[in-house]
């Protein structure tokens, strides 16, 4: 018989070992194959090749605690889109890493192939984020990203805090990742565990998947990873999201986690083999008791796919839930509230949406069909993508100005005791409709609304509407969404989940979502931001931590309404009309610590500096359109310089973007362009960005600074350039085929 020591040694000597374990310090090159703990400290290990590994940790079983050890893989003063190569790169089987931190790197820890690998309390924020390009005008075309492939690992060139490929039951727990592009990605990865992770503040996503199942992200802090909004100028999020399911990523649970103020909150598409085969997507996920609120585009986006969308609150969203061609799906008990549309699904089948609650949305759900589809789906051509059979179930609409919109669809039944509140026009229906059932429901309106309601021909011969008597109001509206908790399938919360929320007084709403060059604000210093322009006159808001300001220099200021205070703070600024910038320095200190846009501590009370800069100056430019040869597959320079211009334009701004023909009689694809302008501007340095697709060339002084004449997606060059005094540019561009843009922008270099 086996004594208690010798059956408990196993057991207990790993740990034994580890706790015996002696330090080691950090160098480029090292290999890590035994359990460790890391000498704390910071480690300057540079990386110049994009897929080099700084230190490898290879090996079974092993245990590495770097005790909070900083790698930094940039030299002070590299901008985040110089950064290169891989801090720390995982091989092996059952290996935990703990306490580890690393910025400055392309991507800050890659595994592959790890199974049972555990990331523990580690930081990996202020990596690789590229440059945006869009302004607070106008958005940039090249700022949008494409996850629509990764077989060949294409998600890297948009850098990580953490890649994870073909990692089997990972466990992801308490780390913390902002001021990246993306936080965490995962590609062939499943029967995970992501929990109690804070991905907040990055501009691409917070977590993305890629043929990627049976994971369980849940609990986790995933708010403003966003790009792509400027409030009340455009919301278009640019495919950024809190949390991406791409391509055959199926059966995950993504429960109890804050996922606000992101591009889409859960952007779910079924992937390409999909789109080609009809068959697959990304298939029975449950995503369950999420705050997916303040999205600028959609707070769920779920395609092309049979999904569970349960227990969420969506509030202040474009699109609640967004389910173009979705089959089968469940959406129940979720509160949709302020959105433009609350669930919009065009050519979705058999789906069911019972006992949700929509309050104060435009319209509250929107079914429809097109009547012709893309002849290049294969989905297309092999699946029904007919608008039928969906069941509209003891859900309540509370005043929401049209709660149905139902259009060129078949067997839609809106029955089962829905209550209608306060409302405009209950159904729209702007195509005729097949078998709409509509019984069993209870209305509450005026007289002249139930008119309205009765005046729709596919009510009309209804006898099932129990309408009731103007003024009266249901005891208990929230009656329908009493649900048993066994009929919303409720997944077990981990007993240390977090409850992940906003901190109680954290902003919310979109018009926080405030971008700069670098991505979302996160709040941890002082901004200064432009509220309202009218003329010559700006209004400013300081906003961040509170501490004392003062200006430190302008230019550009004819008069401006204080000159020092405490933040948050209002001021007034007036242009001096003679001059192109308005350029404002602020001295700031705070009481307490704040953090750069690049994560450098500012100590309490020690001065930090920000700034606000407009650069005014207004170009007159003369833009000529050409229709190219068809067989042309690179189009010639010859077409614009002996070619006759079938158009002739003067645009303010040259800032354009092109589905189809950009004016009447030029060709929608192959068309090129001539633009050209002459100014006088006064002496200093100045940056010029020129966003194209397809190829462009620009001149000053007929002296050629852009090339990038060939096929290309919206891409963006940059020079610097001395200017003064009289000046001309020339912009040569041409369209190959498909989308164009063409997109121009300038300012002083500080």
């Amino acid at each position: 018989m086996k004594s208690l020591w010798t059956t408990l040694i196993p057991i207990f000597l790993p740990f034994f070992l580890f706790a015996q374990t002696t330090e080691i310090s950090l160098s480029k090159g090292l290999i890590i194959n035994e359990s460790c703990k890391v000498t704390t400290g910071n480690y300057a290990i540079a990386s110049s090749a994009e897929k080099e590994a700084c230190i490898t940790i290879s090996g079974e079983n092993l245990v590495i605690d770097f005790q909070n050890a900083e790698m930094r893989g940039a030299a002070e003063g590299v901008l985040p889109n110089l950064f290169s190569g891989r801090a720390i790169v995982v091989i092996g089987k059952n290996i935990i890493l703990k306490n580890a931190r690393a910025r400055g790197y392309k991507i800050a820890l890659f595994a592959e192939g790890v199974e049972g690998l555990t990331l523990e309390n580690c930081d990996f924020s202020y990596n690789y984020r590229p440059r945006l390009r869009s302004i607070r005008e106008r958005e940039d075309f090249s700022d949008w990203l494409s996850y629509h492939h990764n077989e060949q690992d294409e998600w890297m060139r948009y850098g990580a805090g953490i890649y994870l490929k073909n990692c089997l039951r990972a466990m992801v727990k308490g780390c913390r990742i902002t001021g990246c592009q993306n936080a965490l990605l995962m590609t062939g990865c499943n029967d995970g565990l992501v929990y109690n992770n804070f991905f907040t503040f990055n501009s691409g996503l917070g977590i993305g998947l890629y043929r990627s199942s049976r994971n369980r992200l849940m609990h986790n802090r995933l708010d403003w990873n966003v790009r792509g909004y400027s409030h009340g100028f455009y919301q278009r999020g640019q495919d950024s999201a809190g949390i991406l399911l791409y391509e055959q990523s199926s059966q995950n649970t993504i429960a109890y986690s804050s996922v606000t103020h992101c591009g889409d909150g859960l952007f779910l598409w079924a992937g390409q083999t999909t789109m080609d085969t009809g068959e697959g997507g990304c298939n029975d996920n449950l995503i369950f008791g999420n705050d997916f609120s303040y999205a600028p585009t959609n707070g769920v986006e779920v395609t092309f796919s049979r999904n569970r969308i349960q227990g969420n609150k969506i509030i202040d969203c474009t699109y609640g839930i967004w389910g173009g061609y979705s089959y089968e799906s469940s959406i129940t008990g979720n509160f949709i509230a302020g959105c433009k549309t609350g669930i919009a699904i065009e050519h979705g089948q058999n789906d069911t949406i019972q006992r949700n609650a929509f309050q104060f949305d435009s319209t509250g759900i929107q079914l429809w069909a097109r009547e012709t589809q893309p002849s290049d789906w294969g989905y297309a051509q092999k699946r029904d993508t007919r608008s039928r059979d969906a069941i509209l179930d003891r859900n309540i609409f509370l005043n929401t100005r049209k709660p149905l919109k139902i259009s060129n669809s078949k067997n839609i039944s809106v029955n089962g005791e829905n209550l209608f509140l306060g409302f405009e026009k209950l159904l729209e229906t702007p195509k005729p409709n097949e078998n709409l059932k509509f019984i069993r429901n209870d209305i509450y309106s005026t007289e002249a609304k139930i008119a309205d309601v009765w005046a729709n021909p596919e009510l009309a011969p209804s006898k099932n509407l129990n309408f009731s008597h103007p003024g009266k109001s249901p005891d208990n509206p929230y009656a329908a969404l009493d649900i048993p908790l066994r009929e919303l399938k409720e997944p077990d919360s981990l007993p240390d989940g977090m409850l992940a929320v906003l901190p109680k007084g954290f902003p919310r709403g979109r018009k926080f979502i405030l971008m700069d060059e670098w991505g979302p604000f996160d709040f941890r210093r002082p901004i200064a931001t432009l509220d309202t322009l009218a003329g010559n006159l700006y209004s400013l808001v300081l906003i961040g931590p509170s501490g004392n300001w003062k200006i430190a220099q302008m230019e550009g200021v004819k008069s401006i309404s204080a000159k020092r205070g405490t933040v948050p703070a209002a001021l007034t600024v007036e242009r001096d009309p003679s001059s192109d910038v308005v350029y404002i320095e602020f001295e700031y200190s705070s009481p307490t610590v704040i953090k750069t846009v690049f994560g450098e501590v500012v100590p309490t009370g020690k001065s930090y500096k920000f700034d606000f800069q407009r650069f005014e100056k207004k170009l007159e430019w003369d833009i000529q359109f050409f229709n190219a040869n068809e067989s042309d597959s690179l189009i010639s320079s010859q077409t614009i310089t002996k070619g006759i211009p079938v158009v002739k334009k003067k645009v303010s701004e040259l800032a354009f973007a092109w589905w189809g023909s950009p004016a009447e009689g030029v060709q929608e694809d192959k068309f090129a362009t001539l633009s050209t302008t002459n100014f006088s501007i006064a002496p200093g340095e100045y940056i010029i960005e020129l966003t194209s697709d397809d190829g462009v060339r620009l001149y000053v002084d007929n002296k050629l600074l852009i090339e990038n004449w060939d096929v290309h997606e919206p891409e963006t060059d940059e020079i610097t350039v001395k200017l003064g005094g009289n000046h001309n540019i020339r912009i040569e561009h041409f369209d190959a085929g498909g989308f164009a843009t063409l997109d121009f922008r300038m300012r002083v270099k500080r």
